[in-house]
Protein backbone atom coordinates (compact mmCIF):
# COMPACT_ATOMS: atom_id res chain seq x y z
CA UNK A 1 0.00 0.00 0.00
CA UNK A 2 3.02 2.04 0.85
CA UNK A 3 4.08 2.31 -2.92
CA UNK A 4 0.71 3.10 -4.32
CA UNK A 5 1.41 7.03 -4.41
CA UNK A 6 4.24 6.33 -6.12
CA UNK A 7 2.34 4.59 -8.48
CA UNK A 8 -0.04 7.16 -8.57
CA UNK A 9 2.89 10.01 -9.34
CA UNK A 10 4.20 8.01 -12.30
CA UNK A 11 0.67 7.27 -14.13
CA UNK A 12 0.04 10.60 -14.32
CA UNK A 13 3.47 12.24 -14.83
CA UNK A 14 3.08 9.40 -17.68
CA UNK A 15 -0.21 10.68 -18.43
CA UNK A 16 1.16 14.20 -19.25
CA UNK A 17 -0.42 15.78 -15.69
CA UNK A 18 1.94 18.73 -14.80
CA UNK A 19 4.31 17.95 -12.01
CA UNK A 20 2.28 19.89 -9.23
CA UNK A 21 -0.71 18.44 -9.53
CA UNK A 22 0.52 14.67 -9.86
CA UNK A 23 2.54 15.61 -6.85
CA UNK A 24 -1.04 17.03 -5.26
CA UNK A 25 -2.77 13.38 -6.14
CA UNK A 26 -0.17 10.88 -5.20
CA UNK A 27 -0.32 12.95 -1.49
CA UNK A 28 -3.63 13.12 -1.43
CA UNK A 29 -4.17 8.80 -2.35
CA UNK A 30 -1.11 8.37 0.43
CA UNK A 31 -2.57 10.31 3.03
CA UNK A 32 -5.74 8.93 2.46
CA UNK A 33 -4.45 5.09 2.46
CA UNK A 34 -2.70 5.68 5.68
CA UNK A 35 -5.51 7.25 7.62
CA UNK A 36 -8.62 6.25 5.90
CA UNK A 37 -9.86 9.71 7.18
CA UNK A 38 -11.11 12.15 3.96
CA UNK A 39 -11.13 15.31 6.97
CA UNK A 40 -7.44 14.82 7.63
CA UNK A 41 -7.31 14.99 3.71
CA UNK A 42 -9.29 18.50 3.12
CA UNK A 43 -7.44 19.86 6.85
CA UNK A 44 -4.40 19.40 4.87
CA UNK A 45 -5.07 20.94 1.45
CA UNK A 46 -7.23 23.84 3.29
CA UNK A 47 -4.38 25.02 5.21
CA UNK A 48 -1.22 24.00 2.87
CA UNK A 49 -1.41 26.26 -0.44
CA UNK A 50 -1.34 29.70 2.37
CA UNK A 51 0.96 27.87 4.23
CA UNK A 52 3.19 27.17 1.67
CA UNK A 53 3.05 30.38 -0.25
CA UNK A 54 3.32 33.00 2.41
CA UNK A 55 6.65 32.19 3.47
CA UNK A 56 8.70 34.95 3.63
CA UNK A 57 11.88 33.44 2.04
CA UNK A 58 10.00 32.27 -0.93
CA UNK A 59 9.63 36.26 -1.89
CA UNK A 60 13.14 36.03 -3.01
CA UNK A 61 12.11 33.63 -6.30
CA UNK A 62 10.11 36.35 -8.01
CA UNK A 63 12.34 39.01 -7.23
CA UNK A 64 15.37 36.67 -9.22
CA UNK A 65 13.15 36.35 -11.77
CA UNK A 66 12.11 39.79 -12.03
CA UNK A 67 15.99 40.76 -12.26
CA UNK A 68 16.52 38.16 -14.65
CA UNK A 69 13.49 39.79 -17.18
CA UNK A 70 14.52 42.76 -17.20
CA UNK A 71 17.94 42.38 -17.81
CA UNK A 72 17.28 39.90 -20.61
CA UNK A 73 14.99 42.46 -22.21
CA UNK A 74 16.70 44.52 -25.50
CA UNK A 75 18.86 41.89 -26.93
CA UNK A 76 21.65 41.17 -24.10
CA UNK A 77 22.25 37.69 -25.02
CA UNK A 78 23.14 39.42 -28.43
CA UNK A 79 25.44 41.97 -27.01
CA UNK A 80 27.39 39.14 -24.37
CA UNK A 81 27.62 37.03 -27.35
CA UNK A 82 29.18 39.60 -29.80
CA UNK A 83 31.37 40.87 -26.65
CA UNK A 84 32.95 37.59 -25.95
CA UNK A 85 32.91 36.58 -29.76
CA UNK A 86 35.38 40.10 -30.39
CA UNK A 87 37.07 39.59 -27.75
CA UNK A 88 38.26 35.74 -28.20
CA UNK A 89 38.48 36.31 -32.33
CA UNK A 90 42.17 35.35 -32.58
CA UNK A 91 41.64 31.73 -30.75
CA UNK A 92 40.88 29.09 -32.29
CA UNK A 93 37.95 27.92 -31.48
CA UNK A 94 37.37 31.30 -29.44
CA UNK A 95 33.55 31.42 -31.06
CA UNK A 96 32.73 28.26 -28.76
CA UNK A 97 34.43 29.60 -26.11
CA UNK A 98 32.22 32.66 -26.18
CA UNK A 99 29.60 30.78 -26.76
CA UNK A 100 29.61 29.25 -23.58
CA UNK A 101 30.59 32.66 -21.77
CA UNK A 102 27.69 34.06 -23.05
CA UNK A 103 25.32 30.64 -22.33
CA UNK A 104 26.35 30.95 -18.67
CA UNK A 105 26.26 34.95 -17.97
CA UNK A 106 22.40 34.99 -19.89
CA UNK A 107 21.34 32.29 -18.69
CA UNK A 108 22.31 33.14 -14.87
CA UNK A 109 20.41 36.36 -15.74
CA UNK A 110 17.31 34.82 -17.34
CA UNK A 111 16.94 32.23 -14.84
CA UNK A 112 16.23 29.17 -16.92
CA UNK A 113 18.81 27.01 -18.63
CA UNK A 114 15.58 25.77 -21.37
CA UNK A 115 15.24 29.49 -22.11
CA UNK A 116 19.33 30.39 -22.70
CA UNK A 117 19.29 27.39 -24.98
CA UNK A 118 16.70 28.29 -26.76
CA UNK A 119 17.63 32.26 -27.27
CA UNK A 120 21.29 31.33 -27.86
CA UNK A 121 20.84 28.55 -30.14
CA UNK A 122 18.99 31.21 -32.39
CA UNK A 123 22.22 33.94 -32.38
CA UNK A 124 25.37 31.26 -31.86
CA UNK A 125 24.85 28.38 -34.09
CA UNK A 126 24.14 30.61 -37.47
CA UNK A 127 27.31 32.78 -36.70
CA UNK A 128 29.37 29.59 -35.77
CA UNK A 129 27.96 27.95 -38.77
CA UNK A 130 28.62 30.76 -41.08
CA UNK A 131 32.22 30.97 -39.74
CA UNK A 132 32.86 26.78 -40.66
CA UNK A 133 32.21 25.56 -36.85
CA UNK A 134 30.84 22.09 -36.95
CA UNK A 135 27.50 21.54 -35.65
CA UNK A 136 28.53 19.47 -33.35
CA UNK A 137 30.96 22.11 -31.61
CA UNK A 138 28.42 24.82 -32.15
CA UNK A 139 25.46 22.95 -30.49
CA UNK A 140 27.83 21.37 -27.70
CA UNK A 141 29.13 24.79 -27.08
CA UNK A 142 25.60 25.87 -26.36
CA UNK A 143 24.00 22.58 -24.44
CA UNK A 144 26.87 22.62 -22.01
CA UNK A 145 27.10 26.18 -21.79
CA UNK A 146 23.47 26.95 -21.01
CA UNK A 147 23.67 24.55 -17.90
CA UNK A 148 26.10 26.82 -16.29
CA UNK A 149 23.48 29.19 -14.53
CA UNK A 150 22.18 26.14 -12.27
CA UNK A 151 25.57 26.96 -10.61
CA UNK A 152 26.06 31.04 -11.11
CA UNK A 153 24.33 32.93 -8.81
CA UNK A 154 21.27 34.08 -8.97
CA UNK A 155 20.53 30.57 -9.50
CA UNK A 156 16.25 29.57 -8.68
CA UNK A 157 17.51 26.02 -8.23
CA UNK A 158 20.03 26.67 -5.55
CA UNK A 159 17.09 29.20 -3.88
CA UNK A 160 14.91 26.29 -4.29
CA UNK A 161 16.99 23.36 -2.66
CA UNK A 162 17.78 26.35 0.21
CA UNK A 163 14.17 26.51 0.73
CA UNK A 164 13.00 22.42 0.54
CA UNK A 165 15.67 21.45 2.93
CA UNK A 166 15.88 24.89 4.93
CA UNK A 167 20.00 25.50 4.54
CA UNK A 168 21.37 28.78 4.08
CA UNK A 169 20.70 30.38 0.42
CA UNK A 170 22.94 33.16 0.73
CA UNK A 171 25.59 30.29 1.51
CA UNK A 172 24.20 27.94 -1.29
CA UNK A 173 24.47 30.98 -4.10
CA UNK A 174 28.20 31.93 -3.17
CA UNK A 175 29.06 27.81 -2.78
CA UNK A 176 28.27 27.91 -6.33
CA UNK A 177 30.16 30.07 -7.60
CA UNK A 178 34.15 28.43 -7.28
CA UNK A 179 32.76 24.94 -8.97
CA UNK A 180 31.02 27.30 -11.89
CA UNK A 181 34.39 28.87 -12.82
CA UNK A 182 36.02 25.73 -12.31
CA UNK A 183 33.43 24.27 -14.83
CA UNK A 184 33.76 27.25 -17.36
CA UNK A 185 37.52 26.39 -17.40
CA UNK A 186 37.44 22.65 -17.69
CA UNK A 187 35.15 23.77 -21.00
CA UNK A 188 37.56 25.93 -21.93
CA UNK A 189 40.31 23.36 -21.88
CA UNK A 190 37.83 21.04 -23.47
CA UNK A 191 37.35 22.82 -26.41
CA UNK A 192 40.74 23.83 -27.33
CA UNK A 193 41.82 20.06 -27.18
CA UNK A 194 39.23 19.30 -29.41
CA UNK A 195 40.28 21.91 -32.40
CA UNK A 196 43.35 20.87 -31.67
CA UNK A 197 42.94 17.32 -32.02
CA UNK A 198 40.02 17.08 -34.60
CA UNK A 199 40.75 20.82 -36.52
CA UNK A 200 38.15 20.21 -38.83
CA UNK A 201 35.76 20.98 -36.56
CA UNK A 202 36.52 25.37 -36.06
CA UNK A 203 38.30 26.90 -38.61
CA UNK A 204 41.29 29.48 -37.81
CA UNK A 205 41.02 32.77 -36.00
CA UNK A 206 39.99 36.30 -37.75
CA UNK A 207 40.73 39.79 -36.43
CA UNK A 208 38.69 41.88 -35.25
CA UNK A 209 39.77 45.38 -34.55
CA UNK A 210 40.61 47.36 -30.94
CA UNK A 211 37.47 49.76 -31.40
CA UNK A 212 35.26 47.39 -32.07
CA UNK A 213 36.36 45.09 -29.10
CA UNK A 214 35.46 48.15 -26.70
CA UNK A 215 32.56 49.59 -28.03
CA UNK A 216 31.28 45.75 -27.22
CA UNK A 217 32.08 45.98 -23.93
CA UNK A 218 30.45 48.88 -23.65
CA UNK A 219 27.11 47.53 -24.42
CA UNK A 220 27.34 44.73 -21.57
CA UNK A 221 29.56 46.63 -18.83
CA UNK A 222 26.10 47.76 -16.62
CA UNK A 223 24.97 43.82 -16.74
CA UNK A 224 28.11 42.73 -15.78
CA UNK A 225 28.42 44.69 -13.37
CA UNK A 226 24.92 44.02 -11.84
CA UNK A 227 26.09 40.52 -11.01
CA UNK A 228 28.93 41.84 -9.38
CA UNK A 229 27.19 43.88 -7.20
CA UNK A 230 24.43 41.12 -6.61
CA UNK A 231 27.19 38.41 -5.65
CA UNK A 232 29.54 41.05 -3.78
CA UNK A 233 26.11 41.59 -1.26
CA UNK A 234 25.32 37.87 -0.95
CA UNK A 235 29.37 37.47 -0.02
CA UNK A 236 28.78 40.52 2.38
CA UNK A 237 25.67 39.69 4.37
CA UNK A 238 24.80 43.17 4.54
CA UNK A 239 21.78 42.13 2.67
CA UNK A 240 19.53 39.43 2.72
CA UNK A 241 18.83 37.16 -0.18
CA UNK A 242 15.26 38.82 -0.67
CA UNK A 243 16.63 42.08 -0.30
CA UNK A 244 19.54 41.34 -2.75
CA UNK A 245 16.88 40.41 -5.53
CA UNK A 246 13.85 42.96 -4.87
CA UNK A 247 17.64 45.65 -5.12
CA UNK A 248 19.03 43.47 -8.37
CA UNK A 249 15.43 43.35 -9.76
CA UNK A 250 15.57 47.52 -9.59
CA UNK A 251 19.11 48.13 -10.79
CA UNK A 252 18.19 45.77 -14.03
CA UNK A 253 15.11 48.30 -14.48
CA UNK A 254 17.15 51.40 -14.22
CA UNK A 255 20.03 49.54 -16.54
CA UNK A 256 17.46 48.81 -19.25
CA UNK A 257 15.75 52.65 -18.65
CA UNK A 258 19.27 54.39 -19.03
CA UNK A 259 20.40 52.30 -21.56
CA UNK A 260 16.93 53.08 -23.91
CA UNK A 261 16.10 49.05 -24.04
CA UNK A 262 13.00 48.42 -21.35
CA UNK A 263 9.83 50.46 -22.75
CA UNK A 264 6.72 50.52 -21.13
CA UNK A 265 5.46 47.57 -23.06
CA UNK A 266 8.90 45.30 -22.11
CA UNK A 267 8.14 46.26 -18.03
CA UNK A 268 5.00 44.95 -18.48
CA UNK A 269 5.88 41.93 -20.37
CA UNK A 270 8.63 41.46 -17.69
CA UNK A 271 6.22 41.70 -14.71
CA UNK A 272 3.49 39.06 -16.30
CA UNK A 273 6.45 36.58 -16.96
CA UNK A 274 7.39 37.30 -13.49
CA UNK A 275 3.93 36.34 -12.34
CA UNK A 276 3.56 33.10 -14.64
CA UNK A 277 6.55 32.07 -13.79
CA UNK A 278 6.41 32.53 -10.16
CA UNK A 279 2.64 30.83 -9.98
CA UNK A 280 4.09 27.93 -11.68
CA UNK A 281 7.03 27.35 -9.57
CA UNK A 282 5.08 28.05 -6.35
CA UNK A 283 2.22 25.64 -7.52
CA UNK A 284 5.04 23.02 -8.08
CA UNK A 285 6.11 24.22 -4.29
CA UNK A 286 2.34 23.23 -2.90
CA UNK A 287 2.37 20.13 -4.56
CA UNK A 288 5.30 18.89 -3.13
CA UNK A 289 4.43 19.99 0.23
CA UNK A 290 1.05 18.14 -0.16
CA UNK A 291 3.02 15.09 -1.29
CA UNK A 292 5.77 16.00 1.90
CA UNK A 293 2.64 15.40 4.29
CA UNK A 294 2.54 11.93 2.66
CA UNK A 295 6.42 11.40 3.53
CA UNK A 296 6.42 12.61 6.64
CA UNK A 297 3.07 10.59 7.93
CA UNK A 298 4.62 7.17 6.41
CA UNK A 299 8.09 7.76 7.90
CA UNK A 300 9.61 6.51 4.14
CA UNK A 301 12.55 8.77 4.62
CA UNK A 302 13.47 7.40 8.13
CA UNK A 303 12.97 3.82 7.37
CA UNK A 304 15.47 4.36 4.06
CA UNK A 305 17.92 5.58 6.25
CA UNK A 306 17.89 2.98 8.59
CA UNK A 307 17.98 0.38 6.02
CA UNK A 308 21.23 1.90 4.23
CA UNK A 309 22.93 2.57 7.93
CA UNK A 310 21.88 -1.05 8.82
CA UNK A 311 23.72 -2.11 5.85
CA UNK A 312 27.08 -0.79 6.88
CA UNK A 313 27.69 0.96 3.47
CA UNK A 314 30.85 3.14 3.06
CA UNK A 315 28.99 6.77 3.11
CA UNK A 316 31.16 7.28 -0.47
CA UNK A 317 29.52 4.58 -1.61
CA UNK A 318 25.83 5.76 -1.16
CA UNK A 319 26.41 9.04 -2.24
CA UNK A 320 27.98 7.56 -5.77
CA UNK A 321 24.85 5.76 -5.86
CA UNK A 322 22.73 9.12 -5.12
CA UNK A 323 24.86 10.59 -7.79
CA UNK A 324 24.02 8.29 -10.53
CA UNK A 325 20.62 8.02 -9.30
CA UNK A 326 20.16 11.72 -9.96
CA UNK A 327 21.93 11.94 -13.19
CA UNK A 328 19.40 9.43 -14.66
CA UNK A 329 16.14 10.87 -13.22
CA UNK A 330 17.18 14.33 -14.51
CA UNK A 331 17.15 13.14 -18.15
CA UNK A 332 13.14 12.98 -17.97
CA UNK A 333 12.86 15.37 -15.77
CA UNK A 334 13.23 19.63 -15.47
CA UNK A 335 15.76 20.66 -12.03
CA UNK A 336 12.92 22.17 -10.32
CA UNK A 337 10.58 19.36 -10.29
CA UNK A 338 13.32 16.79 -9.73
CA UNK A 339 14.69 18.55 -6.47
CA UNK A 340 11.34 18.71 -4.89
CA UNK A 341 10.84 15.27 -5.28
CA UNK A 342 14.02 13.38 -4.33
CA UNK A 343 15.22 15.89 -1.79
CA UNK A 344 12.50 14.61 0.62
CA UNK A 345 14.18 11.04 0.77
CA UNK A 346 18.24 12.08 -0.31
CA UNK A 347 18.36 14.60 2.23
CA UNK A 348 17.92 12.95 5.46
CA UNK A 349 20.08 10.49 4.42
CA UNK A 350 22.85 12.32 3.12
CA UNK A 351 22.84 14.64 6.47
CA UNK A 352 22.71 11.31 8.32
CA UNK A 353 26.02 10.68 6.72
CA UNK A 354 27.63 13.18 7.88
CA UNK A 355 27.68 15.20 4.18
CA UNK A 356 27.73 19.12 4.59
CA UNK A 357 24.07 20.34 3.10
CA UNK A 358 25.73 22.93 1.26
CA UNK A 359 28.46 20.93 -0.40
CA UNK A 360 25.31 18.75 -1.95
CA UNK A 361 23.70 21.06 -2.92
CA UNK A 362 26.18 21.92 -5.54
CA UNK A 363 26.55 18.38 -6.02
CA UNK A 364 22.42 17.76 -7.02
CA UNK A 365 23.19 20.81 -9.39
CA UNK A 366 25.99 19.28 -11.21
CA UNK A 367 24.38 15.75 -11.39
CA UNK A 368 21.10 17.93 -12.92
CA UNK A 369 23.45 19.97 -15.29
CA UNK A 370 24.54 16.63 -17.11
CA UNK A 371 21.02 14.97 -17.05
CA UNK A 372 20.01 18.28 -18.93
CA UNK A 373 22.25 17.24 -21.79
CA UNK A 374 22.77 13.79 -22.08
CA UNK A 375 20.92 11.05 -24.11
CA UNK A 376 18.70 9.60 -24.43
CA UNK A 377 16.56 12.07 -23.49
CA UNK A 378 18.63 15.49 -21.94
CA UNK A 379 15.55 17.91 -21.65
CA UNK A 380 18.44 21.37 -22.98
CA UNK A 381 19.29 19.20 -26.00
CA UNK A 382 16.01 18.89 -27.47
CA UNK A 383 15.82 22.27 -27.09
CA UNK A 384 18.83 22.84 -29.19
CA UNK A 385 17.95 20.85 -31.54
CA UNK A 386 14.87 22.34 -32.85
CA UNK A 387 15.76 25.55 -32.17
CA UNK A 388 18.80 25.53 -33.89
CA UNK A 389 18.31 23.00 -36.53
CA UNK A 390 20.55 20.15 -35.89
CA UNK A 391 20.26 16.86 -35.60
CA UNK A 392 19.81 15.37 -32.35
CA UNK A 393 22.71 13.01 -32.40
CA UNK A 394 24.86 16.07 -33.53
CA UNK A 395 23.65 18.02 -30.29
CA UNK A 396 24.37 15.00 -28.51
CA UNK A 397 27.59 14.07 -29.93
CA UNK A 398 29.04 17.86 -29.14
CA UNK A 399 27.33 17.55 -25.50
CA UNK A 400 28.80 14.63 -24.56
CA UNK A 401 32.10 15.47 -25.57
CA UNK A 402 32.17 18.30 -23.69
CA UNK A 403 30.49 17.04 -20.59
CA UNK A 404 33.36 15.99 -19.33
CA UNK A 405 34.01 19.39 -17.52
CA UNK A 406 31.04 18.46 -15.72
CA UNK A 407 32.31 15.21 -14.70
CA UNK A 408 36.06 16.37 -13.64
CA UNK A 409 34.55 18.75 -11.58
CA UNK A 410 32.39 16.94 -9.82
CA UNK A 411 35.06 14.38 -9.25
CA UNK A 412 36.95 17.15 -7.89
CA UNK A 413 34.94 18.32 -5.62
CA UNK A 414 34.15 14.96 -4.26
CA UNK A 415 37.64 14.38 -3.57
CA UNK A 416 38.04 18.14 -2.14
CA UNK A 417 34.75 19.18 -1.36
CA UNK A 418 36.57 22.16 0.20
CA UNK A 419 36.36 23.71 -3.18
CA UNK A 420 32.80 23.90 -2.36
CA UNK A 421 32.42 25.12 1.23
CA UNK A 422 35.85 27.34 1.37
CA UNK A 423 34.68 30.82 -0.09
CA UNK A 424 30.79 30.17 1.52
CA UNK A 425 32.72 29.42 5.25
CA UNK A 426 34.58 32.75 5.03
CA UNK A 427 31.03 34.77 4.65
CA UNK A 428 29.66 36.75 7.98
Amino acid sequence: MVYVPFAVLLGTLLLGVPIAFSLAAAGIVGIYLLGGDWNVVFRILGTTPFGTAAEYILTTIPMFILMAYFSASGGLARDLYTAAAHWLSGVRGGLAIATVFACGIFGAMSGASLAAAAVMSSIALPEMRRRGYSDELAAGSVGIGSTLDILIPPSVGMVIYGITTQTSIGKLLIAGIVPGIIVAAFLVVAIMVWVRVSPSHAPGTYVVSASERWASLRRIWASLLLIVLVVALLYSGVATPTEVGALGAFMAAAIGVALRRLTWAGALEAVRQTVKTSALIFMILIGATVFGYYMALSKIPQQVVAVVTEMNLNRWVVISGIVVAYFVVSMFMDELPLLLLTLQLTFPLITNLGFDPVWFGVMSMLMVSMGLVFPPVGMIAFVVSSTGGVSLTKVYKGTSILMVALVMTTVLIMIFPQIVLWLPNTMK
